[in-house]
């Protein structure tokens, strides 16, 4: 059969698990023999098979390491594994990079997927990728991070081939094999980078109302919206697009992930949260939805020391704490020193504070309601922008009103027709 010009990057640990590696690459073979597979070996040692595309030594070489298969050895497992990613990521990228390969698979332990993970976070969001892996069935968040890496439990260990490994394989064969063609078919003849008219949104539970009426508003006048759940993972998917070149503008509305950064939540996005689009020029208005709490999960995983705090069940899943007026000029400090550190067009940059209500349930009447906790954030922030250039815009609405939500769109659609 004449190849289909759709290839399919095998990359793993050949010298410990080649057995189960040949299993994988013929099963994908036997659902559409018109494939191509790119064997990949990123294991400690050379093996010589035939059905190896590209050995480990030329992976080695990719990463920039000459040092020869003595010095190899002499490297601690945690030194192997990072040399081994470095050389990985440079060969996978340059395939992909030309066009190569249409798909990404791997097996693997902790150690297989701590390097193949690693690959495929460097791969482009969508970019078909999945990981068979023993400790998919745990916590995957280091292994997955802000990317769409499908993970698979393998079940049992990829140590030989039995029953169930040989099932489970299978159907991950045959799910990157439909992935590899529909992203072919996707992306032939079609042009890569950013979507002129892409803007990124975040949004919680508690700020949906108003985040929608932007989206609503957005999107009838020709405007692609992707919408953020921030939920840690969601603001930085956010900063990686950005980073990509995949967005136009920012309605960031819902920085909630800088109170669990500050206070130990749940649904932290780390330091460089609030910095991408700042260093790119994007036109972009911030906003502070859902600063009035710290994200934990079921009531009874709330630390102890916050038991005398106010607590407010959102769900059976998740258990929310009221920031306290301190907290509340922490942040605003934070957000005025990240936007100033990192910003690169100030006139393009705005930041809007709606003084009846930052969530759903900070408005009068409601249970985290604290007029004064939010004046000491919104007072931070104008202190803390004093000079910057970045402009401050107090609205008097909350968050979630329709109106506040179509202004502040508008004003981001100047900012994009203004940043050209």
């Amino acid at each position: 059969m004449a190849s289909s010009g759709i290839s399919i990057a095998v990359v793993g640990t050949l010298d410990t698990k080649l057995e189960e590696f040949l299993y994988l690459r013929s099963q994908i073979l036997q659902h559409d023999s018109s494939l191509n597979v790119t064997l990949i070996d990123a294991g400690r040692s050379v093996v010589d098979h035939e059905a190896v595309t590209i050995r480990q030594d030329d992976v080695l070489k990719a990463g920039g390491f000459d040092g020869g298969e003595d010095a190899l050895e002499s490297l601690s497992r945690a030194d192997l594994v990072k040399t081994m990613i470095s050389g990985a990521i440079a060969t996978v990228q340059e395939l992909e990079g030309r066009g190569d390969i249409h798909a990404i698979i791997s097996l693997g332990g902790s150690g297989g997927t701590s390097i193949a993970s690693a690959v495929m976070r460097e791969l482009p969001v969508t970019f078909p990728k999945m990981m068979v892996s023993t400790v998919a069935s745990s916590d995957t968040s280091s292994y997955v991070a802000e990317t769409d890496i499908t993970m698979m439990y393998s079940v049992v260990d990829i140590a030989g081939l039995n029953e169930v490994l040989k099932a489970v394989v299978d159907n991950a064969a045959a799910a990157i094999v439909g992935m590899a063609k529909a992203y072919a078919q996707r992306t032939s003849g079609a042009k890569t980078g950013a979507v002129k008219n892409g803007i990124g949104i975040t949004m919680f539970g508690v700020t949906t109302k108003g985040v929608d009426s932007a989206r609503r508003w957005l999107e009838h006048r020709g405007f692609e919206v992707y919408v953020f759940h921030a939920t840690g993972a969601g603001g930085r998917a956010m900063e990686r697009l950005i980073r990509d070149g995949r967005l136009h503008g920012i309605l960031d509305l819902t920085t909630t992930e800088l109170a669990d950064e500050l206070v130990g939540g749940v649904f932290s996005a780390g330091e460089t949260r609030l910095t991408a689009a700042a260093k790119a020029g994007l036109p972009q208005i911030v906003s502070v939805g859902a600063l009035d709490m710290v994200n934990f999960g079921p009531k009874h995983t709330v630390p102890k020391e916050f038991h005398e705090r106010k607590l407010y069940e959102h769900n059976p899943s998740v258990t929310l704490m009221r920031t306290t007026c301190q907290e509340c000029e922490e942040l605003g400090r934070r957000i005025a020193q990240r936007l100033k550190d990192n910003c690169t067009k100030p006139q393009l940059v705005e930041v809007w504070l709606p003084l009846r209500g930052i969530s759903a349930i900070d408005i009068e009447g409601q249970a985290f309601h604290d007029k004064v906790a939010d004046e000491a954030l919104f007072s931070a922030i104008k202190k803390g922008l004093g000079g910057s250039g970045i402009n401050v815009v107090q609205v008097d609405s909350d968050i979630n009103d329709s109106n506040w939500s179509e202004n502040i769109a508008r004003r981001l659609i100047e900012f994009i027709d203004k940043g050209g």
